[in-house]
């Protein structure tokens, strides 16, 4: 049986480079399938089949294989109980499998083919070569080699994003459907849902788009990336790529809070004295959490310093706004009142309370807002750091 080498040659390249499928695997489709469909064609029952393929000549040989068995591995049925005319009474402890002619071979037969052969070694022979098969069997074979290959793409896909979650990946939009976006990623397909999109954010097909690797999911369907911009760890892995201090282990990221699209709140301290953690991500002239901003949407972000002392964390942490005073309440649940002048209770509280419930993300403190002549509201039954409970005045607050 000769091939067309020229075009078999070209599959293997095209594969191999386009979807990262190596060479050998693809050859070992092709032996799996030229096997299958000589067994359906001329194999007998329980015959064991392998085929060898030569890329270079373009030959194939077929052989049979035989495992080397002794009456420990095999019970020998009578030709009656073969077909059924007698019914085999067997132990339930017996483990040993039946004597099948086409799939075993006894060690003192196989010895005197290959000297010193052992029990569960496998004996070869060679089978006569074919290469007309019925339309059945080669569907059969087609789509043992569609499997095979799928299976080395899943491989290959695994080994180059199973180790890449939590980081940046980009590709091109492939299609939108039901909100979800479908994204190519060369060897994988990436989906970045709904949910984990930046609101207002539009996309059209073939665009550009970068975000975060949640994680990758091995489905029946196949391989896909999960993927999120709303997630707080992009904002985090964004700035890890744009500053060379996080990057290093210099400065480290403590804690992110987010409401995508919105404000980001960032926490971050240096494991060096000689580096300012603020500055860094900021960078010179704003640049680099400038670089940042654009990259969600112009979303604001707000990079404090991290304390752990909880009252510095919360004044921190509720900036822009000044911040006269912080009382802890409950240092338990870490229930505290922050205290601040008349005309900052606005810019402390924020538009929708975002600015404070930002701030509670980020401690995980639950934070009551009062101003300098007001009390604080009674507290609620439930302490939820996410939605602290606001003292805010009556008219509509500012943002700052």
């Amino acid at each position: 049986m000769i091939f067309d080498l020229k075009t078999i040659n070209a599959v293997l390249t095209e594969l191999e480079e386009t979807r990262g499928v190596p060479r050998e695997k693809i050859v070992e489709a092709i032996e799996s399938a030229l096997a299958t469909a000589y067994r359906k064609e001329y194999g007998k029952k329980g015959q064991i089949v392998r085929a060898k393929f030569s890329a270079g000549s373009g030959a194939v040989e077929f052989f049979q294989v035989k495992e080397v068995v002794d009456d420990t591995k095999v019970i020998v049925r009578k030709e009656k109980e073969i077909e059924g005319e007698e019914e085999v009474e067997r132990d339930p402890a017996d483990e040993r499998i039946f004597y099948n002619a086409e799939h075993h071979i006894f060690i003192d037969d196989a010895r005197k083919i290959k000297k010193g052969a052992q029990l569960e070694d496998e004996i070869i022979f060679p089978l006569e070569t074919k290469s007309d098969f019925g339309r059945i069997a080669a569907q059969t074979a087609k789509q043992v080699v569609i499997q095979k290959i799928r299976e080395a793409e899943k491989t290959s896909v695994l080994s180059e994003y199973g180790t890449r979650a939590g980081e940046i990946v980009s590709g091109t939009v492939q299609r939108i459907d039901r909100g979800a976006i479908f994204v190519d990623m060369g060897r994988a397909t990436g989906i970045l849902p709904y949910e984990e999109q930046i609101p207002g954010e539009r996309y059209r097909q073939g665009e550009r788009v970068r975000a975060y690797l949640l994680r990758v999911e091995d489905t029946p369907r196949g391989v896909h990336l999960r993927l999120s911009r709303a997630a707080p760890k992009f904002v985090e892995a964004l700035f890890k790529q744009e500053t060379p201090e996080v990057a290093s282990g210099a400065v480290e990221i403590k804690a992110v809070a987010r409401e995508p699209g919105s404000r980001a709140k960032i926490a971050v301290a240096s494991n060096d004295p000689h580096i300012d953690p603020v500055g860094s991500l900021v960078g010179g002239r704003g640049v680099r959490v400038s670089t940042v901003m654009s990259e969600l949407g112009g979303e604001k972000i707000d990079i404090i310093q991290w304390s752990a002392d909880l009252k510095g964390f919360v004044t921190e942490a509720l900036s822009p706004a000044k911040i006269l005073s912080v009382e802890i309440i409950d240092e338990a649940t870490k229930h505290v009142k922050a205290i601040v002048a008349d005309d900052q209770q606005s810019l402390a509280i924020g538009r929708g309370g975002q600015n404070v419930r930002l701030a509670a993300r980020l401690t995980g403190a639950k934070i009551d807002i009062a101003s300098l002549n007001k009390p604080p509201e009674p507290l609620p039954t439930a302490a939820v750091p996410a939605e602290p409970t606001i003292t805010a005045p009556t008219e509509e607050t500012k943002t700052e």
